[in-house]
């Protein structure tokens, strides 16, 4: 049997040596252990303002978000400075909506008042409309007195219009179109405005089935707009008004329809005296046919479907829908 070799006898010795050598090597140092930070608002606003120019609409409303969550834990004096140094809109609007959570989740109301100083004071309307945007679908409606009713004189399109949306919006997602004093804040930044196109669009959207009296009573004196809009759109409000009010509104309506020189506001009328009465409304609407003869097919339509005795407001639109104009 053949010699092994100096250079095998030497492999093979660093080879048993080498588990021993690993074993007795000295430890390589130990990672730094990981410490809690606390997140910075100068941290999220540059990685907000970084995610501005992403392509992902997903990822910047939860940067948005991200910042309204992280607005209970920041300093509110840090945030507040923040925002009266901003001049970005999208900027302002998400600090905007960091403050107004704030006061949203029980903390101080100076948070919001800051942003409704903005909303109604800033010299930009760019900067007055994005501090509007961030009180959208909040509780922001019954929080700050009558700063709709200025907001709708404000002489600013875009605000005029950023102010309707949020009424409309807060209405109907945020009180589920129930709620009387929500309603009745509509009501009155709707004639408070100097603004048609913005009135009617609150107007037109609005549910009135819990507004108040006085609500009903500004409703009715709306169908003396100068603007056909205006009265078209009051009219379609007043369809809805509650049960106490109904009298009035169709008795108002109903004066107003002979008194009317717009078709479209004169069809919105004929259709609000049929949801105020039902089948009972038939008679009333008869005796209005001959007022305007180019109103009659609308009026014989609507007579048609309230005959048919339907019980739900719902089911007589779908009916009339079917029907030859």
């Amino acid at each position: 049997m053949p010699r092994p070799s100096p250079l095998s006898s030497l492999t093979l010795a660093l080879a048993l040596l080498a588990p021993a050598a690993a074993w007795t090597a000295p430890p390589a140092a130990e990672a730094p252990a990981l410490e809690r930070q606390t997140c910075s608002l100068d941290g999220l606003l540059t990685q907000i303002r970084q995610g501005m120019g992403s392509k992902s609409e997903a990822y910047k409303r939860y940067l948005g978000k991200l910042l309204r969550e992280s607005a209970v834990t920041l300093p509110l004096p840090e945030l507040l400075a923040a925002f009266e140094r901003e001049y970005d809109p999208a900027m302002v609007e998400h600090l905007a909506a960091a403050l107004v959570a704030r006061t949203e989740r029980g903390l101080e109301d100076e948070a919001m008042q800051s942003v409704v100083r903005r909303a109604l004071g800033d010299r930009d309307p760019t900067l007055r409309a994005a501090s509007v945007r961030a009180m959208r679908q909040t509780g922001a409606l019954e929080r700050t007195g009558d700063m709709y009713e200025r907001l709708m004189r404000d002489p600013s399109p875009e605000v005029r219009q950023e102010a309707a949306t949020n009424l409309v919006t807060d209405n109907l997602e945020v009180y589920g179109g129930r709620h009387g004093p929500a309603a009745d804040a509509a009501v009155a930044a709707a004639a408070a405005s100097n603004d048609p196109a913005a009135t009617a669009r609150i107007l037109g959207k609005l549910m009135t089935g819990e507004v108040s009296a006085d609500s009903a009573r500004t409703l009715e004196r709306m169908l003396g707009s100068d603007s056909a809009e205006v009265r078209a759109s009051a009219s379609t409000a007043l369809g809805g008004v509650p049960a106490t009010e109904m009298a009035s509104a169709r008795q108002s309506l109903s004066a107003q329809y002979r008194a009317e020189s717009n078709p479209q506001a004169r069809k919105a009328m004929i259709e609000s005296i049929a949801r105020l009465g039902f089948s009972s409304a038939i008679p009333e609407l008869k005796r209005l046919r001959d007022v305007d003869p180019r109103m009659a097919p609308e009026i014989d339509a609507w007579t048609r479907v309230l005959e048919m005795n339907l019980q739900e407001w719902p089911l007589i639109q779908a009916a009339r829908k079917r029907q030859n104009p």
